[in-house]
């Protein structure tokens, strides 16, 4: 259904009627995953674009979770949003131009030129930056096309390849193991985690899990001696109930 990953955000700014200079981050990036999610359920592969476009925004989210402000050189605060939002403004501009570009390539389509048949097959020829006769074919010139040929072949299987590679990760589900844990046992040191998820992607998705938390009050901190330690405690008061239903 759609073209592209900015494609796809483009339709939720528009449907929901948000700015496009001040995106809700945190409701956008749910969105985006929940229609993965979608894609995979439905047996569908999910293109490596998506892919990125997803860790692009779940990068972002973490930026605005983290309570360091980054700054540009004359002092000023950097929004993390700053260049998803210039993407996806060149990315409008340019799809506001492909009415009128089908409709150019239509009407081009609708003409044929007239002329010199060798001619044109000339010129096509040179556009292409080799050379081709449909008449007096020699063996020499085969094998130069032939070799050109393979030339590009070598070149297109140099270039470099890039693979994403998909952890059985994500910070709703690390959130509910860690409400869990503390849920057990009142509260739960982060070297206890790290020894639970040992691998750096693990670590990442339950720091990032514990400051979503944190936000959203449903957990305590309490720092352990010496500051190389600190410990996960259950939230207190209202938030104690919120905790509940969720691990529930």
């Amino acid at each position: 259904m759609f073209e592209g990953p900015f494609d796809l955000l483009l339709f939720f700014i528009e449907r929901d009627e948000l700015d496009i200079h001040d995106i809700p981050i945190f409701r956008i990036t749910t969105e985006f995953v929940g229609y993965l999610k979608q894609l995979e359920q439905l047996n569908i592969e999910v293109a490596s674009d998506f892919i990125l476009t997803a860790a692009t925004l779940m990068r972002i989210k973490a930026k605005m979770l983290l309570p360091r402000v980054e700054k540009d050189e004359e002092g000023n605060e950097i929004d993390p949003r700053e260049e998803l939002v210039q993407h996806l403004l060149e990315y409008k501009k340019y799809k506001s131009a492909v009415p009128d570009l089908s409709q150019m390539e239509d009407q081009r389509m609708a003409q044929e030129n007239r002329g010199n048949i060798h001619q044109e097959l000339q010129q096509i020829a040179n556009a292409n930056h080799f050379e081709y006769e449909l008449q007096d074919l020699s063996l020499y010139k085969i094998m130069r096309v032939f070799e050109k040929v393979m030339t590009r072949f070598e070149e297109e299987q140099n270039r470099p390849k890039h693979t994403v590679i998909q952890y059985p990760y994500t910070i709703e589900g690390q959130r509910d193991v860690i409400l869990g844990m503390v849920q057990q046992r009142n509260r739960v040191a982060f070297s206890k985690l790290i020894e639970e998820f040992p691998d750096k992607i693990g670590m990442i998705f339950n720091f990032l899990a514990i400051l979503d938390m944190l936000q959203l009050n449903l957990v305590g901190l309490e720092v352990g001696e010496g500051f190389n330690d600190f410990f996960i405690t259950e939230a207190v008061g209202q938030a104690t109930q919120v905790t509940q239903l969720l691990v529930e």
